[in-house]
């Protein structure tokens, strides 16, 4: 198990073992690089930890400790969590500010603790079976355990292929859970109790000043930047040139004496590379940048991603992600990035898009929207290579159902229609009725005395945010053994956000509007002026011309679990091929679910 997550850990090994438990960890170096050494344990040996992660406000943590006569034997973020749980038992975790994936073994008291952070950044899978409980920070970890059951997820598989991620707490094998994330499990004698220790709240809005906004902004965000240069080996950030990795490197050149090393990537493909606009910062700054570039012959890298990822993952970024993490390991351990800005502040374009549908349906009633544009939305023509506003049949379709499933609509990598004809009959008829929009229903619920947009922003952190790209950039940055850091999503930063607001995230059609008017004094305004790009990848030119032949051979042959309909898999694939409809996303979904197939299916404890 920590032979196969050796990517994880490069540095070192170590294990505990006693009558009831093993506890391994695989070691990335980055604090105390030779005294951090896991499995630890307190000065009697009552309490053992394995983590990973860091504690970003470990020092402070570690005074107040011994203040209150804790001793200390190391200079590791690590010690701190045994003499915290000394303390304050599973209440530790409340006083983190981190990134974790946490076991703490009570030895007196038998008991087992999981915690996992506030938004899911560090992964951590656990199984029961028999009288026996796994947990690990790979789900493959857990495939070498031979009598594990490996019986498919059906909902998890169907939330998929809508969402093209399986959401905490499934995994695609019913054996196997997630921690969630700001939760923590206590597993002992009395069985099994899992606890949520943290959420966001959009219902405390404060009315200040834009200037008062700006100054508290920048100065939390500050804070949040100089917690993560906590490091004893090389640190530098990715660069795209947008404005929250630019804001990122920004700070850093303010509190480390302009030394910052940068990495970006680039494609040749002119209508998706960024990479001047990041060498252009990278030289205003002064940075030791480096850039890498991203060639059609992905092939291999595509087959390396579906393994690293463990289960179906098909956000194509990943791509990028992956070589961006390999370009900075050969010059750093440690990467900032910018990731979190578009949830916190109302950056994506959807945002405005879906207010504008939502003030729409205020003005029809439901019977209304559903049957007249429902039927719209059926006869009006599919225009996938015309501007959004133009593409009426999605509009109509989005705009018949209620806020919350509209949005679940137009965030759909399979839209619901399509799913519909692509999933097996007897698949279908296997999931009982089972909807992936329920998802969305309930997080949209969870804030009811928010806004519309407030309401959006915490649905997308739980899912998107958390589900898709925390776990695109932990997968990749690891797999290269690269660790990344995220100051955007400081949970006391993301907590000043929540008061906010909503029209000074979103003001018109001007997404981040707050957040920029504060990064203006750090800022060139070519850089808070430049139009969102997205981390995106040339799916629809890959999948007609260098990924084609690959694709053919698994899109194209028969499904081994009877999910996909192989007719509708063809029709998908002759269309696309015709350049008339751009398919690609739904075919990249369908790719990264069959090579996971070939990876986990037949050899689930190996990689060939």
């Amino acid at each position: 198990m920590a032979g196969v997550m050796t990517h994880r850990g490069p540095d070192g090994e170590g294990f505990y073992f006693s009558d009831l438990i093993g506890l391994a960890h695989r070691r990335l170096s980055i604090i105390d690089l030779e005294g951090g050494k896991q499995p630890l344990c307190n000065e009697d040996g009552s309490v053992w930890t394995v983590f990973n992660g860091e504690i970003y406000n470990y020092l402070e943590l570690k005074d107040q400790l011994i203040a209150k006569g804790h001793t200390f034997t190391t200079n590791s973020d690590t010690e701190v969590i045994v003499h915290l749980y000394e303390d304050h038992g599973p209440g530790l975790f409340e006083r983190l500010r981190g990134m974790f994936a946490i076991a703490v073994w009570d030895v007196r008291n038998r008991r087992l603790i999981l915690g996992r952070d506030r938004l899911g950044k560090k992964p951590l899978y656990y199984s029961f079976f028999g009288e026996k409980l796994a947990f690990a920070s790979e789900m493959k970890a857990l495939l070498q355990i031979p009598e594990l059951p490996r019986q498919i997820d059906g909902e998890a598989l169907a939330d998929y292929f809508s969402l093209m991620y399986v959401p905490s707490p499934k995994s695609v094998f019913t054996a196997i859970r997630k921690v969630r994330p700001a939760h923590y499990l206590v597993v002992d004698c009395h069985g099994v109790s899992e606890k949520p220790y943290w959420d966001l709240s959009f219902d405390q809005v404060e009315d200040k000043s834009e200037e008062r906004w700006c100054e508290e902004l920048l100065g939390a965000y500050e804070e949040a930047v100089r917690l993560r240069l906590r490091s004893d080996v090389p640190l530098g950030a990715f660069l795209s040139g947008g404005v929250d990795s630019s804001s990122v490197v920004a700070l850093i050149s303010k509190l480390n004496d302009g030394k910052v090393n940068t990495c970006s990537v680039g494609f040749d493909e002119k209508e998706f590379d960024e990479s001047a606009a990041a060498a252009a910062f990278a030289h205003a700054f002064h940075t030791d940048h480096h850039e890498e570039r991203v060639r059609p012959d992905v092939l291999p890298i595509i087959e390396k991603l579906a393994w690293f990822y463990d289960e179906p993952f098909a956000d194509s970024s990943a791509v990028p992600t992956y070589y961006v993490s390999q370009a900075a390991r050969r010059h750093v351990t440690v990467a900032l990035s910018g990731d979190g800005g578009d949830e916190n502040f109302a950056g994506y374009r959807r945002y405005y898009h879906d207010l504008a549908e939502n003030r729409l349906r205020s003005y029809f009633p439901s019977v209304m929207r559903k049957h007249v544009f429902g039927a719209l939305g059926h006869i009006y023509p599919k225009l996938d290579w015309a501007p959004r506003v133009f593409r009426a049949q999605a509009t109509f379709r989005a705009f018949s159902r209620s806020p919350v499933e509209g949005y679940f609509y137009s965030v759909s990598g399979i839209k619901p229609e399509l799913k519909e004809l692509l999933l097996s009959r007897d698949f279908r008829q296997s999931l009982n009725g089972y909807d992936s929009a329920g998802l969305f229903e309930d997080f949209y619920n969870r804030n009811p005395q928010a806004d519309h947009l407030s309401r959006l922003q915490y649905l997308d952190i739980k899912t998107y945010l958390v589900e898709d790209i925390l776990v695109k950039v932990d997968r990749a940055s690891m797999a290269n053994s690269l660790e990344v850091r995220c100051p955007i999503l400081d949970h006391k930063f993301m907590e000043l956000v929540t008061r906010i607001p909503s029209s000074l995230k979103l003001k018109g059609v001007r997404g981040k509007y707050i957040f920029k008017k504060a990064l203006s004094s750090l800022l060139p305004r070519d850089v808070l002026m430049r139009q969102k790009q997205g981390f995106a990848v040339p799916l629809a030119i890959w999948f007609r011309n260098e990924l084609k032949e690959l694709s053919a051979d698994l899109l194209l042959s028969d499904d081994p679990l009877g999910i996909l309909e192989p007719l509708a898999v063809r029709k998908l694939w002759d269309r696309h091929q015709s350049g008339h409809s751009d398919f690609s996303t739904a075919l990249w979904m369908i790719l990264m679910y069959r090579l996971w197939q070939n990876n986990f299916l037949s050899a689930a404890d190996s990689h060939g």
